[in-house]
């Protein structure tokens, strides 16, 4: 495998901060947090986390930056977002860089990360101008009910590594335009893009004359997280995690009677049926498992298909997986990249063992691709032939496992199997719409009828 070496990448960084604006405000040559790179595993940067003291302080320019942002109008607040849009759109390239530098991204996906944001931009440039309320009929003469919209306050925004710049933006642009102000707190895991992210804000805030507390950045890990959840002048909590970070997010943040955004991990399932164009879903089926290295809170981990063509599926699902260029990210040609760290490694290990304990089948992948540095590793796909327990929780990525079923009636508790922690996201395939529509599913991917 042809890898740069870390210097380079170093090189890299430094310059696509510098295009985007970036101060020197959070490097530090004995700062304890260190923005690594999974492509080599080496360290980019060392930042200073935030103090819980300067936490604070950020809260307090949230808040008081939203006393003044909630009375500029709306049209003026989308100003604000169209400037973000244009600088986005003008830095596209470099934060694409960052992003595959800090999540090991393929180019095309950090790329299209970016687009992301640049299309939220002008969907809430738009919104800025239909923040509507309704007029109602009032039983007093000469009166009118009128339904107007007011800011909540500051959100907190708490971000994953997965889509470290796309989940933010989201948040931001659409809290912005409706007058609320916004603390970041991004993955510790990838600190720089959100360093570059602030830097664009700020400067559309500069140029539009926009008050300078609409936006705050807070970097660490935890303990910064769990300071923004508890403190009392957070009226929303997004956050974007785990099952279990949820389970602990949501009671802390309702027992202040605050509110909350949680986007969090999934176990999401294809089913496959016997009138599906196959070519089309097997497509569907490898980018939805295989792409961003299988680490994405809605990639594929479980797939369903009926058994009357179960081993053609698993066959041709198989030999996409072997031709699936692993290797450096930034390279035109590769197509699956690195873990983001070495626990990610250590819990497929884990669960490779466990599905094999309880009868699962290795059918292709789970190999490890030396690399001499970064936590390289083949998609893996497993199959089964009932439904093993380790089905129920959220395998680790990148890999997937295939169960046959046949009538209706198995294929419904095999999809429902998760229900109880996860949220429901499943992908029917076929061409025959009544079997979608008896499901109560709206098909998200699907052959054309």
């Amino acid at each position: 495998m042809n890898l740069p070496d870390t210097e380079t990448l170093r090189t890299m960084a430094e310059a696509a901060l510098r295009a985007c604006g970036a101060r020197d405000e959070h490097p530090s040559a004995d700062g304890t947090l260190l923005a690594r790179t999974p492509i080599t595993g080496g360290v980019l940067c060392r930042l200073t986390p935030s103090t819980p003291a300067q936490v604070a302080d950020a809260i307090t320019d949230a808040h008081d930056g939203f006393l003044q942002w909630r009375t500029v109008p709306a049209p003026q607040r989308g100003a604000l977002i169209r400037r973000l849009g244009e600088l986005l759109t003008e830095h596209k390239s470099d934060l694409a860089t960052l992003v595959t530098l800090e999540a090991g991204k393929i180019t095309s996906e950090a790329l299209g990360e970016v687009q992301e944001m640049i299309d939220i931009c002008e969907f809430a440039v738009g919104l800025s101008r239909q923040l509507y309320g309704r007029t109602m009929a009032s039983e007093r003469p000469g009166h009118r009910l009128m339904e107007t919209w007011h800011p909540l306050g500051v959100v907190a925004v708490i971000s994953a590594f997965n889509f470290p710049v796309a989940v933010w933006s989201w948040n931001t642009a659409v809290a912005l335009v409706c007058g609320d102000t916004v603390v970041w707190k991004p993955s510790e895991l990838t600190p720089l893009t959100a360093i570059a992210c602030d830097a664009l804000l700020r400067r559309a805030a500069e140029d539009v004359g926009a008050p300078s507390g609409v936006h705050r950045l807070v970097l660490g890990a935890g303990p910064v997280g769990e300071q923004l959840v508890d403190d009392p002048r957070i009226a929303l909590v997004s956050a974007t995690g785990s099952v279990r970070m949820g389970r602990e997010v949501g009671p802390r943040v309702a027992q202040r009677f605050g509110r909350c955004l949680l986007e969090l991990g999934g176990n999401n399932a294809a089913v496959v049926a016997p009138s599906a164009d196959l070519d089309l879903a097997v497509r569907g089926i490898v980018f939805s498992a295989a792409g961003t290295a299988g680490q994405r809170c809605t990639s594929l981990r479980r797939l369903i298909v009926h058994s009357s063509i179960a081993d053609e599926t698993v066959e041709r699902v198989a030999s996409a997986y072997r031709q699936l260029r692993v290797g450096n990210p930034l390279e035109a040609d590769t197509l699956v990249g690195p873990l983001i760290r070495e626990r990610s490694w250590e819990a497929m290990t884990a669960a490779l063992d466990k599905a094999g304990a309880d009868g699962g089948t290795l059918v292709c992948g789970g190999e490890r691709v030396e690399s001499g540095g970064g936590h390289y590793v083949s998609p893996r796909w497993s199959g089964c032939r009932r439904r093993p327990r380790w089905c129920a929780r959220r395998p680790s990525p990148p890999s997937s496992t295939c169960s046959p079923t046949r009538p209706s009636t198995r294929r419904s508790r095999c999809t429902t199997m998760c229900r109880r922690a996860f949220r429901r996201r499943s992908s029917p395939w076929t061409s025959a719409r009544q079997s979608v529509s008896s499901r109560r599913t709206a098909p998200i991917a699907g052959s054309p009828t």
